[in-house]
């Protein structure tokens, strides 16, 4: 009796070369997929190039607009806290972000303050940092002014915080006024990458939220000179502003370190009270 054995496939060269290229590009595939959603945060069909997510700029309108409500900003609590970003939480009986140290008070001819500090409430070293800077700055002159007398100091902190693509973004601001010293307005910002538990840098974001890193230094630039024209016509007027330096690197995006960011907009700042007693700030709205 004859056995017939099934013919034995046969693969021309061609067809091997066309398998194994379309097996190497699903694998590179859903490595790229892995790590734009887990890390870049980049929309795999963008970095294709099969569609696009371009960034929607503000109208003159709506940037005056956030300009006007920045102040409504400061409400003291963190917003948009998903069950995922709480479970990065230390403390399981505070939020994410907490007012650590809440004070009002008033003394005749001492001071005159409203505090309300924050603590992050992560266990991580750069969170560390974050809040022993917090606790040097905020917690130390706020002391420091409850110990004053006959100074008439007047000292509030206040602060905003918010979660998008899974940044953490918060912003403090201090305003002082102490007896006849000029006024001073401090602003701190810190924003912690949630997912890959990193600080998270400005030209980072802008990556993030598909925003051209060349346009947004133009306007910048653009936007520094604007207010520096307005201080040099003022000053021919007899007036004292402050001045900028519109050629300093301060102002380029990898040095511009008091950001921050919510649903509706990213504030770049250039508070100049963080280095000296004035009130002045640049606020540039992308």
């Amino acid at each position: 009796m004859n056995v017939t054995l099934p013919e034995k496939i046969k693969f021309k060269k061609r067809q091997i070369v066309i398998y194994t290229a379309s097996i190497v590009f699903c694998i590179i595939s859903i490595i790229i997929a892995f790590y734009v959603q887990f890390y870049a945060r980049i929309d795999f069909w963008v970095l294709l190039g099969i569609s696009s997510n371009e960034y929607d700029k503000k109208t003159t309108e709506q940037v005056e607009v956030l300009k006007t409500d920045f102040d409504k900003l400061f409400n003291n609590s963190v917003a948009n806290v998903s069950e995922q970003n709480n479970d990065k939480r230390q403390d399981r009986e505070n939020p994410i972000i907490y007012t650590k140290l809440e004070k009002k008070e008033s003394k005749l001819n001492n001071y005159d303050v409203d505090i309300h500090v924050p603590y992050i409430n992560i266990d991580n070293e750069n969170i560390d940092k974050y809040n022993k800077e917090i606790e040097e700055v905020f917690v130390s002159k706020a002391e420091s002014v409850l110990g004053s007398k006959n100074k008439n100091i007047i000292y509030t902190v206040e602060y905003a915080a918010n979660i998008e693509y899974d940044i953490l973004s918060l912003m403090i601001r201090s305003n002082l006024k102490e007896g006849s010293s000029a006024q001073r307005i401090i602003i701190q910002t810190y924003n912690y990458d949630l997912r890959n538990n990193k600080e998270i840098s400005l030209e980072e974001v802008l990556r993030i939220k598909n925003i051209d890193r060349e346009e947004t230094q133009t306007q910048i630039k653009n936007e520094i000179e604007t207010e520096q024209k307005k201080v040099e016509d003022l000053k021919k007027l007899g007036y004292k502003i402050y001045s900028r330096n519109v050629s300093s690197d301060m102002y380029n995006i990898e040095n511009s370190k008091e950001f921050y960011l919510t649903n509706d907009a990213l504030y770049v700042m250039y508070p100049y009270g963080n280095d000296t007693f004035t009130t002045e700030m640049d606020m540039i709205i992308i």
